[in-house]
C-alpha cells in the first residue's frame, strides 16, 4: 500500500502566500499610522458610543 502522496494543490500555496502578504501589509500600515499619530484609540467597552458622547447633559426646566 505504498501509494504516492498527492502533490499539494497550488491554491493552498497561493492562499498561504496571500495571507502572509496581507499580514505584512497590515503590519506596515499600522506602523505608518503609528508614525503619523493617526492610530484610533480602542472603543470604551463600558460607555455609550452614540453621537452624544462627550457632550454635556442638557438640564431640563431651566
Amino acid at each position: 500500500m505504498a501509494t504516492p502522496s498527492k502533490p499539494v494543490p497550488e491554491k493552498d500555496e497561493r492562499a498561504e502566500r496571500l495571507a502572509a502578504a496581507l499580514r505584512e501589509n497590515l503590519k506596515r500600515r499600522k506602523a505608518q499610522a503609528r508614525a503619523k499619530g493617526d492610530v484610533p484609540k480602542p472603543a470604551d467597552k463600558g460607555g455609550s458610543s452614540g453621537p452624544d458622547v462627550g457632550l454635556a447633559p442638557v438640564k431640563a426646566g431651566g
